[in-house]
């Protein structure tokens, strides 16, 4: 799949992209796909995931208050709960606006904490990395935001997103559905979305444009991209996962150079 060479003209020093099956197969690999990358945004998959675990664990129910008075898990999840971005200003009522929120994170892995008396990178660890053989990846700090990983860690991911063996099929359905329906909201970097359609953890394309997902992307692919110029995208339609880091902050470069990628990937997918 030589879709991938678009990375080589991409205006950043190092990236790495690589594309996996629904069976798991690694279809193409491109650059230092062993390197270490900030994964910024990209976080908030694996710290939902595994949140996901606690949850079929029975440590936490996604009912369970959490945040602000008033919010649950599942409000932090999709990004409902009221806090600002960054701060605990409380600027709505839990499940009013989507507003998307870093402290809301930090907020559901104190939870994960108090819950099962694990730190929440070393639940992480033992919730994901190490069944799935992650073995480069590590949080660093936010569970919002302070993740590290390799593609070929993330491609390890992306395959249990497509075939999970960590929670049962119908908990990712459910993870992957629209929470909160209707919910309006800015999507980061794209502007103000009437229905910016978030699941439990996971950004859902949708119908949402513009996007940082391609034009063949269908509205059923969800995935995340990170600040630091980093994305993860599953289509099930397609039956195709995508991953791309690189160590550039997002910005224009990005919001052109990423949907040229997906769909080079998905048009030599047809």
């Amino acid at each position: 799949m030589d879709a991938l060479n678009l990375i080589d003209g991409w205006p950043v020093d190092h990236a790495a992209a690589g594309v996996v099956a629904a069976d798991g197969t690694v279809l193409a690999r491109r650059g230092p796909t062993t390197e270490p990358f900030r994964l910024a945004s990209v976080t908030k998959l694996l710290s939902s995931y595994a949140v996901l675990v606690a949850v079929e664990e029975g440590a936490l129910e996604y009912a369970t208050p959490a945040g602000p008075e008033g919010a649950s898990v599942r409000h932090l999840m999709a990004h409902t709960g009221g806090y600002d971005f960054a701060s605990e200003t409380v600027r709505f009522a839990p499940g009013a606006r989507r507003l998307y929120s870093n402290t809301g994170f930090d907020a559901l892995a104190a939870a994960v904490e108090e819950a099962t008396g694990i730190g929440f990178a070393q639940y992480l660890a033992e919730a994901v990395f190490e069944p799935l053989g992650m073995a480069s990846s590590a949080l660093r700090g936010s569970a919002a935001a302070d993740g590290v990983s390799t593609v070929d860690d993330l491609l390890r991911f992306a395959a249990e997103l497509q075939s999970p063996t960590l929670v049962a099929p119908q908990t990712l359905a459910e993870a992957t559905s629209v929470q909160y329906p209707g919910t309006a909201g800015v999507l980061p970097g794209f502007g103000r979305q009437a229905r910016n359609d978030w699941g439990l953890g996971f950004e859902l394309k949708a119908e949402k444009t513009p996007h940082w997902t391609g034009s063949r992307n269908s509205p059923a692919t969800f995935g995340h991209f990170g600040q630091s110029g980093t994305f993860l995208w599953v289509d099930p339609a397609a039956g195709l996962a995508c991953v791309a880091l690189a160590d550039r902050d997002f910005g224009p470069w990005a919001a052109e150079a990423w949907p040229a990628l997906s769909d080079a990937v998905l048009a030599r997918n047809d």
